[in-house]
């Protein structure tokens, strides 16, 4: 069996020219990997702990050789000789380590990136792709397949230009159509929505993940101009996709009142329950991420009793991949589906343990990339692996985007190719028998 030989991190930057850390691992065997973090730009108050210089003479505060110094000299030493595969071993170190519930003393960034290095070494020791090894490692799921897609096209709130107040606005192929078609329709309905917006005459750009950025006098007119879209393609709503949004409601929430531009002087908490409603009804919405700030308890529950049998009602900021809060939203049903990103909580092993709970209380899961991402694809065998539901990587636009499709595309014809190699071996076996 392969050992850790050696770690060494260095700063880089990831899509928005912001520093992260990247991590390399040499196996004893030759073998090397290396990965990178990511970073959010909505960081909910939950989520553990990045630790950035804080030097205002680089990258405005937010470089990161502190942290690679850490992994370099306190973390290196104590992992060579280690075995790869023993993840929740060498994950149970780097939390000791820090000895923090938030990570405050290493930071979750430094942490991360040490685990996912790991992982990836450990998988690579034993000749497995990761996707499938992780599958081996945490048995979540008894059938490897694609998750569906929750695909951007149009962004507002943070990752806009002010130009609308929800986060963002998607489409979400049916479930029963298959992931090379599914990433075929959104790239159509992507391309589409850009000429729908030229012939309207829209002023428009992209945001900082991809998605169009239109400017229109209220968030509800983005549904007019996704059903628009859908209605001059060869796509059928409710038929062959859903519209979905990630509200993010706690950016647009003011002074008592969640401001959206579609009423004057704002929504109360009820009224805004009503306006989801509403547009459940009249355009398909299939899919609300963080409806309600994290507050609101109360209207997560109303929500989850009105709407929580038609509806993915989805908790990203609420829980930050985080296991108690998680719990919590369980027992009180606030909602029924989860986002998980592995950054909210520093280590691979923690990240499984959320995604256990969940899974054990029928929730399903939706694993998600963050708007300052870099070109590894790690999370995309992440998704597959762990049996997620859903995955949300962005619009199809953007090669820090684009990488995570492209390993889905690889993963999905590996996946057929082992499919119909099963099934030739099967046919071929029953054929004997009969012979014989």
């Amino acid at each position: 069996m392969a050992v850790i030989n050696g770690l060494w991190a260095r700063e880089v930057l990831d899509s928005r020219g912001t520093p992260t850390i990247e991590c390399t691992v040499w196996l004893d065997n030759g073998g090397v990997v290396a990965t990178s973090v990511p970073s959010g730009t909505s960081i909910g108050q939950y989520e553990a702990l990045e630790l950035r210089d804080n030097d205002p003479q680089r990258y405005d505060g937010l470089g990161v050789l502190k942290a690679v110094e850490i992994i370099n000299t306190q973390i290196a030493p104590r992992l060579v000789g280690q075995n790869p595969t023993e993840q929740a071993k060498i994950d149970q170190l780097l939390i000791e380590l820090d000895g923090t519930e938030n990570k405050k003393n290493l930071g979750a960034n430094t942490i991360l990136a040490v685990s996912q290095a790991v992982l990836k070494a450990g998988a690579l020791s034993v000749g497995k792709p990761l996707y499938f090894y992780l599958k081996q490692l945490y048995q979540l799921t008894d059938y490897l397949s694609i998750p569906t897609g929750v695909y951007t096209l149009v962004s507002g709130g943070e990752h806009g230009a002010e130009n609308l107040d929800i986060q963002e606005f998607q489409v979400i192929p049916a479930s029963f159509i298959e992931f090379d078609k599914s990433l075929e329709m959104a790239t159509n309905l992507f391309h589409q929505l850009e000429r729908v917006l030229i012939t309207k005459k829209v002023t428009h750009s992209v945001g900082i993940l991809g998605g169009f950025t239109p400017t229109l006098y209220s968030n509800t007119d983005v549904f007019e101009l996704l059903t628009e879209t859908v209605k001059t393609s060869r796509y059928v709503l409710a038929q062959d996709l859903f519209f979905g949004i990630d509200a993010s409601a706690q950016s647009f929430f003011t002074g008592n009142k969640y401001l959206l531009r579609d009423k004057g002087g704002g929504y109360k908490a009820d009224e805004l329950l009503k306006y989801y409603k509403q547009i459940r009804d009249l355009y398909r919405v299939f899919y609300i991420e963080d409806p309600f700030r994290e507050k609101d308890q109360k209207y997560w529950a109303a929500l989850m009793e009105d709407l929580g049998s038609q509806v993915r009602i989805i908790s990203d900021s609420l829980t930050a991949t985080n296991l108690k809060r998680t719990q919590e939203a369980i027992e009180k049903k606030l909602a029924n589906t989860l986002v998980i990103k592995p950054n909210q909580v520093g280590t691979i092993s923690e990240t499984i343990e959320v995604i256990k709970l969940a899974k054990s209380a029928n929730w399903q899961i939706v694993v998600s990339h963050r708007s300052r991402e870099t070109n590894d694809d790690f999370i995309a065998d992440f998704a597959v692996g762990v049996g997620a539901d859903y995955m949300k990587f962005g619009p199809p636009n953007r090669g820090e985007r684009i990488s995570k499709y492209n390993r889905l595309l690889m993963i999905f014809h590996e996946l057929k190719q082992a499919q119909n190699s099963s099934q030739t071996a099967q046919t071929q076996s029953a054929s004997t028998s009969n012979n014989s």
